[in-house]
């Protein structure tokens, strides 16, 4: 951290960044039409301590730049021998332009016109895709009041139970858990600060909804300037406080009294509250701002059993959000902002109805935040700096500290939850996901008789830190053990992958079994228990052949195959070190306008030891887009953009490679009457893994085609085209498997090594994997989008849009090591993988909009239609929900395996489905008091439809393949009060 303060005092006087800002483009003319330069402009608002004044050049053009968003901004132009013209209400959005065009006429005497127009609704200078979510907007709207649900109302944003949702072509699917509606593929932010999650690429904290002064959500074309993937970016520009002292006290609260009767999951009781206050003012007006907010979130759940309704539980979560900013106005330039936030949460049980006692989990969270900023403004030149420190911290600790042991079925033959779940979850689990940042940049506009130029110049330097301590509770291991009804069977059978209903071993784990038999001190023992030729080593085909038979030892009396047991228990700490550069410059010459720039990365990881592991050095992302003024009224444009985004690999690679001091885990098979470890996981004797020196960092790849028009009366209609291309997918691979894999194989150039102490330590398993880029991985998309805004006027307001996705390719992979690389027959070149997105959503329809009346009522509603998830037949195996195999092994290009079955990846899809939420509510004022009274009914017409279907074939003990296994909520009504001064 010292060192970033060092950092930051020098930035002070380098170039440096402002990031959450938005522009006012003024244009003047005389009556006929003639430009007028030297008229001066000045912007302000009574929400935002930054005013910005000029005067138009001799194109009778002025851009007033780095202007806080706000949708009540006054804007003066003064010029000598004509009237003095004000237009108000003007609306300033982050990372967008708004043109006001003004005529001045003649006049003698002092006068000055108030000019009373729509806000323009289309920037004809930009060619960004998103919307900006407004307080107007979401305060009429029923919603989960978070600024993840909030991003619902983004077009092309899918469904997502938690919080993090895709969009166009970003990963909807994890295979890890069969994990539907959670991307990975987006970034979050506020204030400029960068909340992402830097082990999952989740969101990363918490937040009051009440201090979102505007949150914008860019889907596509994003500029230099902004990080970027596949998926979206959430910006939340936070209030500061005003000349008049104001704020507000909330109370929200529901009850199982408040809800319609659930069809699928019986007797789920709950209370729940959600209060809140914020107060702002100034400490000295026009110089010192502050604005403070707390909001307290509790509910109770009382939860039941999905499989017979059987009550399991109670369930206490509670929420703090605390926030506080302080905003200065050094002087009529200098602005200094110190702000802090934290999100504290705590829930002493899991609320899943499919999550047995025995396994019940609680969970700590969140984490305080910190921000230091200071800009200066030199006319045509902004200055300004950020640093700071995001924590939050992540914590699992079990309520069952008994041995965890995973029952295997065959599925031919029933099974309960219960019975496949014995023993407590398994391990208690502590990690801190930390950032340290500064960010510094320049922005400087200026004009040229070939138009007006903004050119962008900006560092940034984050430290991302990954802590875990965790312990394996019971004695020591994590079991995968065999019913005993099924004793006899083999490791051949029990690795053909759909018949059972999990699994800890795969035939690709053999060769490390045969390779451990080899090295191990008892080697004399296993040769003479499993050599039935008598040849005096041990096959393949012999080690497959064994039966297990042994319940020796078993924590629950079961048939011993499969244990990770934990020799070493260490907490340690693994990090990353990041630089980005970007320059750019946005051009407007005439009715066109072109942004070029181009964006550098380069990230380092280190291990726990303090090493340095790997370093993916700076890419180039080039982003270019063209904007044309079609009619030169800056009401119609068509747009045409190309950029590519990279995708640094987070820290749970860095873990994965670095954890050199951490944990120990030995993978264990049961053989005879003793366990043999056959693979080492952690510390540094047995590296888990390496990068290899020939790994690059994914990237996406983006071409757009875009046309919107202003439609007049506060609406406009966009259409886009988007294609993407997501390439070099990281993976991690084992090495000596595919050293000998057919048409597959891939040898040591591939992975570009060359040193002999690395190839001996992979050949002989002393390096587990090795993460490298998935040979042929590819995602591809194509979708259309069509989009219809009317911004609140003559009282009522509408957002809806139509999306269409289309999503391919051969792997979910997304910074994570995961089966591709592990087994051939998942290869993404192997038969049978390329194909539908599993996650995808193929079509989504989203209408949201509210109508107010005279006496202080104002009804809102959305309804959110999507056509169902596409999702393919499965088993489980290490936890993975994998495509479904054949039974017997076949050869495909020189190389014997079972491959995955066709008609099986992505080739299935759940029903669609619409949801349609209200609210009522009801405002009266008193003098300089409003109250508020609101009503929330969501899922007004209680159509409890199947949001997912089972993908395991075997089920999981609860519901069979293709059954529903999650519904939309039932009617319900939420009941809330604010009183606002």
């Amino acid at each position: 951290m010292r060192k970033l303060i060092l950092l930051g005092t020098l930035s002070l006087f380098g170039l440096l960044w402002a990031g959450t800002t938005g522009n006012i483009r003024v244009v003047i003319s005389d009556s006929g039409g003639q430009p007028l330069p030297g008229a001066t402009v000045t912007a302000a608002t009574q929400e935002s301590l930054t005013k910005r004044s000029g005067v138009t050049d001799g194109e009778g053009t002025l851009m007033l730049a780095s202007l806080d968003p706000s949708a009540k901004y006054e804007v003066t132009v003064i010029m000598p021998g004509f009237n003095t013209i004000k237009q108000s209400g003007v609306l300033v959005r982050t990372d967008r332009t708004t043109e006001l065009r003004f005529e001045l006429k003649p006049s003698t005497v002092e006068e000055v016109m108030t000019v009373t127009a729509d806000n323009p609704v289309v920037d004809t200078t930009s060619a960004i895709v998103g919307q900006d979510i407004t307080l107007e907007l979401t305060e009429s709207l029923p919603t989960a009041r978070s600024y993840q649900s909030y991003l619902q109302l983004a077009p092309g944003t899918k469904p997502s139970s938690g919080g993090n949702p895709s969009s166009k072509g970003g990963v909807n699917y994890s295979d890890i858990g069969g994990n539907y509606g959670n991307s990975t593929d987006n970034f979050y932010y506020i204030d400029g600060v960068n909340i992402t999650d830097n082990t999952t690429g989740t969101f990363g904290a918490n937040f009051n909804s009440e201090i979102i002064q505007e949150q914008t959500v860019i889907t596509g074309g994003a500029p230099a300037e902004f990080a970027g993937s596949a998926g979206l970016l959430s910006r939340v520009v936070t209030k500061s406080g005003g000349n008049s002292f104001a704020g507000s006290l909330n109370y929200y609260f529901q009850n199982d009294s408040l809800v319609d009767d659930n069809e699928h999951i019986a007797g789920n009781d709950f209370n729940t509250y959600d209060t809140a206050f914020t107060l702002g003012g100034p400490i000295l007006k026009d110089k010192v701002w502050f604005y403070v907010s707390y909001q307290l979130k509790n509910r109770e759940d009382d939860v039941y059993a999905q499989s017979d309704n059987s009550f399991l539980r109670s369930v206490t979560t509670d929420q703090d959000f605390g926030f506080a900013k302080l905003t200065w106005q050094m002087s009529a330039n200098d602005k200094l902002a110190l702000q802090f936030f934290n999100d504290p949460y705590d829930r002493d049980g899991s609320t899943s109805s499919t999550t047995l006692n025995n396994r019940d989990t609680a969970r700590k969270q969140g984490g305080d935040n910190y921000k230091l900023e200071y800009s200066h403004y030199f006319g045509n030149l902004i200055w300004s700096s950020f640093i700071g420190k995001h924590e939050a911290q992540l914590s699992n600790i079990p309520a069952d500290t008994s041995t965890r042991n995973n029952i295997i079925f065959n599925r031919s033959v029933s099974s309960t939850l219960a019975e496949r779940s014995l023993g407590g979850a398994g391990r208690t689990l502590e990690t801190q996901r930390d950032r340290e940042f500064i960010d510094t940049s320049l922005d400087y506009s200026f004009p040229t008789s070939y138009g007006l130029h903004n050119i962008k110049f900006g560092i940034n330097y984050e430290v991302p830190v990954y802590y875990e301590e965790s312990q394996t509770l019971g004695d020591g291991a994590l079991y995968t053990s065999l019913d005993n009804q099924f004793s006899g069977t083999s490791l051949e059978e029990l690795t053909r992958s759909g018949n059972w209903t999990t699994g800890s071993i795969s035939n690709d784990d053999v060769s490390r079994i045969l390779s451990s038999i080899e090295s191990s001190s008892d080697r004399a023992y296993f040769t003479g228990l499993l050599d039935t030729n008598g040849d005096g080593s041990v096959s393949a085909e012999e080690i497959r052949a064994y039966q297990f038979t042994s319940s020796q030892g078993n924590p629950d009396g079961a048939i011993n195959v499969y244990r990770s047991f934990r020799s070493t228990n260490n907490p340690y700490e693994v990090k990353s070190k990041g630089i980005s550069i970007y320059l750019q410059d946005q051009w407007s010459y005439g009715q066109w306008t072109v942004n070029a720039g181009i964006r550098a990365e380069q990230w380092k990881h280190f291990a726990s030891d303090g090493s340095e592991i790997f370093t993916f050095d700076f890419e180039l992302a080039p982003r270019l887009s063209v904007a044309y003024d079609i009619l030169k009224d800056g009401r119609m444009k068509a747009t045409a953009f190309y950029g590519r985004f990279y995708d640094p690999v987070r820290n749970n690679m860095t873990d994965f490679a670095g954890a050199l001091t951490g944990p120990v885990d030995e993978e264990q098979v049961y053989l005879g009457d003793r366990w043999l470890t056959y693979r080492t996981r952690g510390g540094s004797v047995v590296l888990d893994s390496i990068f290899a020196p020939s790994t690059k960092t994914p990237y996406t790849d983006q071409i757009m085609l875009g046309y919107a028009a202003d439609l007049g009366h506060s609406m406009s209609l966009e259409f886009q085209y988007t294609h993407q291309d997501t390439t070099d997918i990281l993976e991690d691979y084992d090495y000596n498997l595919y050293l000998n894999a057919g048409d597959f194989a891939l040898g040591p150039e591939y992975y570009g090594i060359t040193d002999p102490a690395t190839l001996s330590a992979l050949e002989n398993h002393e390096i587990n994997y090795i993460i490298g880029t998935l040979k042929g991985g590819e995602r591809k998309y194509n979708g259309y989008e069509l989009v219809f805004r009317k911004r609140m006027s003559n009282n009522w307001q509408l957002l809806s849009s139509y999306t269409y996705n289309d999503a391919k390719g051969n792997s979910n992979s997304d910074s994570n090591a995961d089966f591709q690389g592990d087994w051939v027959a998942l290869d993404p070149r192997a038969p049978n993988i390329y194909g539908p997105q599993p996650g995808n959503i193929k079509h989504l329809l989203k209408m949201a909009g509210s109508y107010r009346f005279q006496m202080g009522l104002e009804l809102g509603a959305s309804y959110l239609w999507n056509s169902g998830t596409l999702y393919s037949r499965t088993f489980s195996l290490y936890g993975r929900n994998l495509p479904l195999m054949q039974d017997d092994v076949t050869t495909v290009g020189n190389y014997e395996d079972t491959w995955v079955l066709s008609d099986v990846v992505g080739k299935f899809e759940s029903p669609a489905y619409g949801t349609l939420d209200m609210r009522i509510k009801y405002t009266k004022s008193f003098s300089q008091i409003t109250t508020e009274f609101f009503l929330d009914i969501f899922n007004a017409l209680d159509d409890q439809a199947v949001t997912r279907e089972q993908d395991l074939a075997a089920g999981d003990g609860v519901t069979s393949f293709g059954e529903g296994t999650s519904w939309v909520d039932p009617r319900r009504y939420y009941i809330g009060a604010r009183i606002s001064f």
